[in-house]
């Protein structure tokens, strides 16, 4: 609407230009003279009405005498072309001696509208076309240089003086700390590449940074680059690809010989297995774009020269999808592995994190790092983030650490639904299923430690168990799996002792419980059918993501796998059954603190637990003594 109110006043004000225009080009026109017929000028004449008049070209003013107290007027008219003005009064049958008697004025005729308008007309077309063409040409030139430009590399360029970027160093890096010692080297190789020539080493051409997104990929490349002080010029995998074939060599062939230009520099490229994927026999041929991208990249990297000191760093977190050619030696000859940070790499990258917040004194980030298990240095960083906002809303001059705690939950479930109000009956139902899932934790061996119980709606959770393993592990045994399957069961089995009746709130833990039970069959051989794996699979380690894609055993088989996968979940559901009976009193002790304050912290929940359970339990640990199977 605004847009249309703009044009509407444009034109108004067009008109109102183009009316002043013809005024001042007609002035009679806006003094409202009064126009006379030729013939009514010589009855004027002939009655001795008239004083003056004034004649430019053919065009008159009349002026009349005051007569009977009248003010004096004046009008105009035109006369004819042929004569002059005293033959057609006298052709027109004005008296002779009236008309010699009249005091003609000549005046210089003033130029009239068309006098205005015709050089105009046959000016105005030629600045027309002419700017027309110019903007045409001009145009073209624009399209030519972009035809150019259009197969140029768009890397983006930092450390050449005009774009420095952001300033990135080692210390800015936590959590990798093999990894930052490995490519420590290759900011040696970049600032002292004699040392090495010297002895005959090749500096390595291809360095490729592997590992789960978040873990620091491209933060480590842009550490090595300012390091270095060396150009380092970035970009993506999917910058190369455009729709006309043959692009994206072109912008390999660009973005390495501007590389060259400014060596020792850094190529970094992103997420690579975008145009890095396994070549296949018939998959679009050999002109596929992706291919000759590849291919290209393939050719630059063999004709690097002995000496050359420009080196290609790539970030993938799916290394199972590159080409071999991309890997073998002589390209990418070293491959760096960046995993999820330990407890004390979440407590470092915490910290450089929480440099530029105020921080209260009762801030403890190793309790934070605790919590936070499996959280990549981008997690860490949004958590932190998350909890200088909630600081903020709460008109808080410096972050606490409840707005820390609350901030994992919120990056691990999303944020509390307020709104969202359970009835009475949702509110026990869900109280008792949490309580039967931290209940089972805090007695069975071999499973986490409960930090936190709550039933306030988080995402799409009604409740949720807080549990966290007591020490970082990179490798579980089958007992702590079958005490997980059990936890799992807690809140189903629950549900069915005290109310003899299942809801829906139990499906996700149900469907966690069925696919553990049957990687345990089919991928970790821990079943009665004995050291096998089932079904080959196709898995993306670094993103927890796994689907079996081809089947490889009889219908026999299947039916084994079914009847093991069965026998786990129900051993997990008596084992579950069995410690809730023998607990009941407990069960029903937390159950109605959730109830009433709907949420319960570690400490609170060890008291309710009580002395003894928990002691039990660490007897258990020692005699390896089970319950209820």
């Amino acid at each position: 609407m605004n847009k249309i109110l703009q044009n509407f006043l444009l034109i108004v004000l067009l008109f109102i230009a183009i009316s002043a225009v013809f005024a001042f080009l007609n002035p009679q026109a806006l003094q409202g003279t009064k126009e006379i017929s030729f013939t009514q000028l010589v009855q004027d004449v002939n009655q001795d009405k008239v004083d003056k008049i004034e004649a430019a070209g053919n065009d008159l003013t009349i002026y009349y005498k005051a007569e009977n107290n009248q003010p004096a007027s004046k009008a105009v008219s035109i006369k004819e072309n042929n004569g002059t003005l005293n033959e057609n009064l006298k052709k027109q049958g004005a008296d002779e001696t009236k008309v010699n008697g009249l005091n003609i004025v000549f005046k210089k005729e003033s130029p009239g509208v068309w006098d205005w308008l015709m050089p105009l007309a046959l000016i105005l077309p030629v600045v027309i076309f002419g700017f027309l063409f110019w903007g045409i040409f001009k145009q073209a030139k624009t399209g030519a240089n972009q035809t150019f430009s259009f197969l140029k590399s768009p890397a983006k360029v930092f450390g050449d003086g005009k774009n420095q970027g952001e300033k990135v160093t080692f210390k800015d890096v936590a959590g990798v700390e093999e990894a930052k010692e490995e490519i420590k080297e290759v900011v040696d190789f970049l600032k002292n590449p004699q040392k090495f020539l010297k002895m005959g080493a090749r500096i390595p051409r291809g360095v490729l940074l592997i590992g789960p997104p978040g873990t620091g990929k491209t933060l480590l490349a842009k550490a090595v680059a300012n390091e270095s002080n060396v150009p380092f010029f970035s970009m993506s995998g999917s910058e190369f690809i455009e729709l006309f074939v043959g692009v994206g060599a072109s912008r390999v062939r660009s973005l390495f010989e501007t590389a060259k230009k400014n060596q020792p520099c850094i190529v970094f490229i992103d997420e690579i297995d975008s145009i890095g994927k396994i070549r296949g026999v018939g998959m679009g041929g050999g002109h596929e774009e992706r291919e000759q991208t590849l291919n290209q990249i393939l050719a630059e990297m063999d004709g690097f020269e002995k000496n050359a000191e420009v080196i290609v760093f790539a970030a993938t977190n799916r290394p199972e999808y590159l080409d071999p050619a991309l890997l073998r030696p002589g390209r990418f000859d070293r491959r760096i592995i960046l995993d999820l940070p330990d407890i004390q790499g979440r407590e470092d990258i915490l910290k450089i994190h929480c440099q530029d917040k105020p921080l209260a004194g009762n801030v403890k980030l190793r309790e934070v790092a605790e919590r936070t298990p499996g959280f990549s240095g981008a997690d860490l960083s949004n958590l932190v983030n998350e909890a200088a906002i909630l600081a903020a809303r709460r008109e808080k001059e410096v972050v606490n650490q409840t707005e820390l705690l609350e901030s994992i939950e919120k990056v691990l479930l999303g944020p509390e639904r307020k709104s969202h109000l359970l009835s009475q009956r949702e509110k026990e139902i869900s109280a008792y299923h949490e309580a039967g899932h931290a209940l089972i934790s805090s007695v069975l061996p071999n499973t986490e430690e409960v930090r936190k119980v709550s039933i306030v709606s988080r995402g799409m959770a009604a409740g949720y168990t807080l549990a966290l393993p007591k020490d970082e592990k990179r490798i579980k045994t089958k007992s702590e799996f079958l005490a997980e399957l059990a936890v799992l069961l807690g809140g189903y089995a629950t549900e069915k002792l005290v109310f003899n009746e299942l809801s829906t709130g139990a499906s996700n833990d149900l469907q966690k419980a069925s696919h553990l039970a049957r990687a345990l069959v089919t991928k970790y051989g821990m079943s009665k059918l004995g050291p096998i794996v089932f079904g080959k699979r196709e898995s993306l380690p670094f993103l927890g993501w796994e689907t079996e894609t081809e089947r490889d055993y009889s219908e026999k088989t299947a039916s084994d796998i079914d009847a093991e996968t069965e026998r786990f979940i129900k051993e997990a559901e008596l084992k579950a059954t069995a410690v809730l009976q023998q607990q009941r009193k407990t069960l029903e002790r937390i159950a109605k603190v959730l109830i009433e304050k709907e949420t319960i912290e570690k400490e609170e929940f060890e008291v309710l637990v009580g002395i003894k359970q928990q002691n039990h339990k660490n007897s258990r640990k020692s005699k390896g003594a089970e319950v209820g199977v």
